[in-house]
């Protein structure tokens, strides 16, 4: 028996903000000093870092449940169920709904509930609740997906991802020109055949590495104090990740008993070109081994970094021969990875 994935979706926004929008903005440090460097100069640099070039943002009337809901209605569509049939909806975000120009998030009811109630899904015993896990969420909700149906309680899962991180980004910190909107989802189900989910694996550093991610205040001291945004400690999360990342997914492959050859693709979490270049690097000297080539399909030059919902989406854009060079066929293996806010980091491998 194995858990499969037998449909996704994804929602993409279609407002792209360039690097070049960046150019009036008012960059300042934690300080609330003005920034020495031209937005262009400071532009260019996170481009050459991250590799993002631009990111969408989601309407200014639509939310993240919305985005989720969209996304959840093309998995349906590919995997041509009925939703009633839907055992349990799983929803990872950070940030619940947020309004455009609000400062209050909105988490009642759960995503996972408005979504439920979207799909007009009467069918009681279908359990909707969120999790929040940082960038990591929508590969642990997977996680959770396969340990229901392992044990037996559920046979069709739908998980998603979705965030709108456009709306609690300091617009004075030059590091908001990285996040971005979207949602993307799958549904896995119980299924005779080899294959699916092989392993996986999870862990929380939380000892020091806790607040490498958090809300504070923004850099222009004019704001109110209490009005919180997202920040975090850059340089940390990239050395953090480096060490920890390649480990767990080395950790992970080894479980599933699959030699790191007959990995076909790394899907891994969008955060920064540079950064996932290495974390791949290092992984594959754990085995002496140089990193193959086409391996690594990225999203983030066009679609930025949008938490949770970068692996689905890079997965379903994939699934949907929108990523050039990037196929996916019957019999080969993926990798997943991720790392985010709490610190977290999961892998999981699946075969198809």
């Amino acid at each position: 028996m194995s858990v499969r994935i037998i449909g996704s979706g994804c929602f993409v926004p279609k407002n792209a903000v360039t690097n070049k929008d960046f150019g009036k903005f008012d960059f300042r440090d934690e300080h609330g000093t003005v920034l020495k460097h031209s937005n262009e100069v400071i532009a260019r640099k996170l481009q050459e870092i991250t590799g993002i070039e631009e990111r969408r943002y989601v309407d200014d009337d639509k939310l993240t449940s919305d985005m989720g809901f969209y996304a959840a209605q093309k998995a349906i569509e590919t995997a041509n169920i009925d939703p009633e049939t839907l055992d349990y909806i799983i929803f990872a975000h950070n940030f619940g709904d947020v309004k455009k120009g609000a400062i209050q998030t909105d988490l009642l009811p759960t995503l996972a509930a408005r979504v439920k109630h979207n799909l007009r899904i009467k069918n009681a015993r279908c359990v909707a609740y969120d999790v929040l896990f940082g960038c990591p969420g929508w590969l642990e909700g997977s996680i959770q997906a396969k340990a229901f149906i392992d044990a037996g309680i559920a046979k069709r899962c739908l998980v998603i991802g979705a965030e709108t991180l456009s709306r609690v980004i300091d617009l004075h910190d030059r590091d908001s020109m990285i996040y971005a909107d979207g949602a993307g989802a799958t549904i896995y189900e119980f299924s005779d055949e080899k294959g699916g989910i092989l392993a996986h694996e999870t862990g929380s550093f939380t000892y020091d590495e806790a607040f490498y991610l958090f809300f504070g205040k923004s850099y222009n001291p004019d704001l109110d104090p209490d009005t919180r945004y997202i920040k975090m400690h850059g340089r940390k999360i990239y050395e953090f990740a480096l060490q920890q990342v390649p480990q767990a997914m080395k950790s992970c492959l080894d479980k599933s008993g699959v030699a790191v050859d007959d990995v076909k693709k790394i899907i891994i979490h969008q955060a920064n070109e540079k950064m996932d270049e290495a974390i791949v690097s290092r992984f594959y000297k754990l085995y002496n081994k140089e990193v193959p080539k086409n391996i690594m399909p990225m999203s983030i030059h066009m679609l930025g970094n949008s938490s949770v919902a970068t692996l689905p989406t890079l997965f379903d854009m994939i699934m949907r021969n929108e990523m050039i060079n990037h196929q996916f066929s019957k019999g080969d293996v993926i990798l997943f990875a991720s790392v985010g806010g709490g610190m977290n980091i999961n892998s999981m491998v699946y075969q198809f």
